[in-house]
């Protein structure tokens, strides 16, 4: 049995109130890298979604932030993201969600992505459109470069990666209302889905970051590829440039 939107909308719903829940909680914090953390509520929010995903679709495969790579036998496989924008968690900063997407022979389906703070659920079936909260959601109609509002971030190892993404970021800045970096991946994309930003790239990523707020602005009707310009952007290494139509092609000429 294969699931349906409704269904990653449940999980997503409940493991956002575990992440509201702890929230103003003291936070037990670990390190997979310099700047790349991890809390209990990262751990206990992949937990439910596990033993939920494993209990209900016993036969699927799942790729987990936390956990890796939980072998199935199927040709069914879930993205799933606990906690994206953890950095932000830890420090109180209420700006941070779940993500959850699931594919089917390779083909991204159905995503959901919850910001339990401001009880929005961004969802997408493909070919039925994106909503948020049960309205539907349309990306801006700006095509203006200069006229339009950017989000993106940087990667944990930007201090000794060529792709530190600054560049890019001074020369967009330079050329357009503003950059923003809000610190969850999975909200940049479903902001661009909304309308409220115009576009969002990032240069290092890892799949469930951008699994399923990549279908819900494809969706709603933005432009979404790797950086160069492939409509694989899943696959490794994992890159997206999300934008509306009318700047995709001024987005792209400016990243290249």
């Amino acid at each position: 049995m294969n699931p349906t939107l409704p269904d990653l909308e449940r999980l997503a719903l409940a493991a956002g109130d575990i992440l509201r829940e702890g929230y103003s909680k003291e936070h037990q914090i670990s390190y997979k890298g310099v700047i790349d953390l991890v809390t209990e509520i990262d751990h206990a929010s992949e937990a439910y979604l596990l033993k939920e995903i494993q209990t209900h679709f016993p036969q699927s495969h799942i790729l987990a932030e936390e956990s890796g790579s939980i072998q199935g036998v199927n040709e069914g496989l879930w993205y799933i993201d606990p906690l994206d924008g953890t950095v932000n968690y830890s420090h109180h900063i209420p700006l941070f969600s779940v993500s959850i997407a699931y594919a089917f022979q390779g083909v991204v389906l159905l995503g959901a992505v919850y910001d339990p703070m401001r009880n929005e659920l961004f969802s997408a079936e493909r070919g039925k459109g994106a909503t948020l909260n049960g309205k539907p959601i349309f990306a801006s109609k700006t095509t203006e470069l200069q006229k339009s509002l950017l989000v993106t971030g940087f990667p944990y190892d930007t201090w000794n990666t060529k792709l530190d993404n600054f560049r890019n970021f001074e020369k967009l800045a330079k050329t357009t209302q503003g950059v923003r970096r809000i610190g969850s991946a999975a909200l940049d994309g479903c902001y661009v889905a909304a309308g409220r930003f115009d576009a969002f790239w990032e240069l290092t990523l890892r799949p469930w970051d951008i699994a399923a707020c990549g279908l819900i602005a494809e969706e709603a009707g933005a432009r979404v590829t790797a950086i160069d310009g492939s409509p694989d952007y899943i696959s490794a290494p994992q890159s997206i440039l999300a934008a509306a139509p009318g700047i995709y092609d001024q987005m792209y000429n400016q990243l290249k």
